[in-house]
């Protein structure tokens, strides 16, 4: 398969749609759509998770209920297998806690017509220096 040329816009688009879905509350059940059932991957905040059901079930326990995002920078590149690597840098609030500096990084895979997550890292952007 061949490096696909549209993915600076496969980024931005997938960024857009899967935040919009993540931080509407009355949508966020619909993330597990950007996943598989088996073969995606996740680590959020240093926790492993595979497949869309242990991944919602972790983004289900989160406690927040309000959350708004402001997005920095979308840098995404071409893989040989015509997916698409996708580094988010931000901030977000969570209900009234302090605005919080987040990077996320996507691996967008292939499949039919469309693309799966294959791979997604969740971090804050908080430096533990003690």
């Amino acid at each position: 398969m061949a490096l696909n040329p549209q993915y600076e816009d496969i980024g931005k688009g997938f960024v857009q749609q899967y935040y919009a879905t993540f931080d509407d509350p009355n949508l966020r059940a619909n993330v597990a759509n950007f996943y598989s059932a088996t073969e995606s991957f996740m680590s959020f905040e240093g926790v492993q998770l595979q497949g869309a059901p242990k991944i919602m079930e972790k983004l289900s326990s989160l406690s927040f209920q309000k959350i708004s995002r402001v997005i920095t920078a979308v840098d995404s590149q071409p893989m040989f297998d015509g997916g698409v690597l996708i580094n988010v840098l931000g901030r977000l609030k969570c209900d009234e806690d302090p605005p919080h500096a987040f990077s996320q990084v996507f691996v967008l895979r292939p499949l039919g017509g469309t693309f799966f997550c294959a791979h997604d890292i969740f971090r804050l952007n908080i430096h533990d220096t003690a």
